[in-house]
Order: structure tokens, then sequence, then C-alpha cells
């Protein structure tokens, strides 16, 4: 178990937040002057934040995003989400952290949000995390790339050159798929998209968080 890699997806997967966090990106992106917002987000290209700005910034404006956007875009959405009350862990989240640290057991955290926002989301339910494998859309548009940086991120922190295995866990149809395209294996947490999840291929699938660390021994 110390040399698999465990890579944690953070909305729905360990925080109860996406609700929340869809209506602060629209509310974001309409404090930056975006009046015309394509909210079927679930549809996008990338389920990303710096993609959602790009993407609605360009075709309101049919010019590519200013460089200094994305920081106002990121600041702003921490504005937003201190409206709403704070978010919660999906249930098991923190003692499957803890257990993880207990046992070194690697693991770190991919996520299609900005690094303020998504460090906001883990302080509020009190999990653990360390930013330097904390790998977020900030740079990297698709999952692709910041999952691949989850992955360099997590060698450095635990000083290994490889790992034998590499494990992703997400909620979503497009963390399988990211998954599946860069030959790591899924696990499927939560009932929500479950048999979405499994239609699209994933054969390891769990309703809670307890119910995957029973499985771990």
């Amino acid at each position: 178990m110390k040399n698999k890699l465990f890579i944690f997806d953070i909305d729905g997967t360990l925080t109860d937040s996406v609700s929340m966090y869809l209506v602060s990106v629209t509310k974001s992106l309409q404090s930056l002057g975006i009046t015309d917002i394509d909210t079927d987000y679930n549809n996008y290209k990338h389920h990303t934040d710096s993609y959602a700005l790009r993407y609605n910034y360009e075709r309101n404006f049919n010019k590519e995003v200013p460089n200094h956007l994305l920081d106002d875009f990121e600041t702003d959405l921490v504005d937003q989400m201190h409206k709403f009350d704070p978010v919660h862990e999906i249930q098991g989240a923190k003692s499957l952290l803890e257990f993880f640290r207990i046992h070194e057991i690697p693991f770190c955290f991919a996520t299609g949000a900005l690094p303020k926002p998504a460090m906001l989301k883990l302080d509020q339910c009190e999990l653990w995390y360390d930013e330097t494998i904390l790998a977020t859309s900030k740079t990297h548009e698709s999952r692709e790339g910041f999952v691949h940086d989850a992955i360099e991120r997590a060698k450095v922190f635990y000083q290994k050159k490889q790992f034998d295995q590499i494990i992703s866990l997400g909620d979503g149809v497009w963390d399988l798929k990211t998954a599946q395209n860069l030959s790591l294996d899924f696990v499927g947490i939560g009932a929500r998209n479950r048999e979405k999840l499994i239609e699209n291929g994933a054969k390891n699938c769990f309703n809670t968080l307890e119910e995957f660390k029973e499985t771990l021994f």
C-alpha cells in the first residue's frame, strides 16, 4: 500500500460543495462583466474553473482572456463562497484521509477548481492537505493536465521515482474518462452518478467513502 498513490477529486468526492460552487462560479463570472454565461457546466469540454472563464469570456467578447483575469476570478470566487454557509465533508472523508496518513499511504489532490477556493473547501471541512500535493486548473485547463501534475507533485512529496499503482477517486464521469485517458485505475465514489459511471466502464464504485475504506485491508 505504501507504494500506491491515491488521487482525490475534491468537489463531490471529499466535500459536499458541488451545488454551492457552481452558483459561485456563475456569480463570479457575472461580477467580471460576463453576462451571457453557459451554465450547462456538465457538458463543458473541460470541467474546470480556468476553462469556464476562458470559454465564457471568449464567447462574450470574442477575444482572448487578459492574463490578470484568472487571478481576479480566483479571488472573487472565494468572496462568493463566503456568502454561503461553510460546506461539509462527504461522510467519511476526514477519517479516510487520517487513515491514509497514519498508515503512510501516499495520496494527493487533483481538482478542476482554482487553488484558493479548493483550499477554502478543504479548510471548512477540516480535511488535511498540503498545498504542494494540490494540483488545480490554475496551471492546466484539462483534467488530464492537472492529474498528471498531481502525480508528479506526489513523486516529489513522497520521494518516489514511480508508484506501483495509481488510483483516481472521483464522483463524476469526467473523473472516470480522465483516468481512462491516462491509463489509471479508477474508483467511483457516491450514489449520485453510480449508474453513469458503471455504464461508462467503471468497475469499482462505492456508495460511501466508508464502504471503500473497508476494502483497503
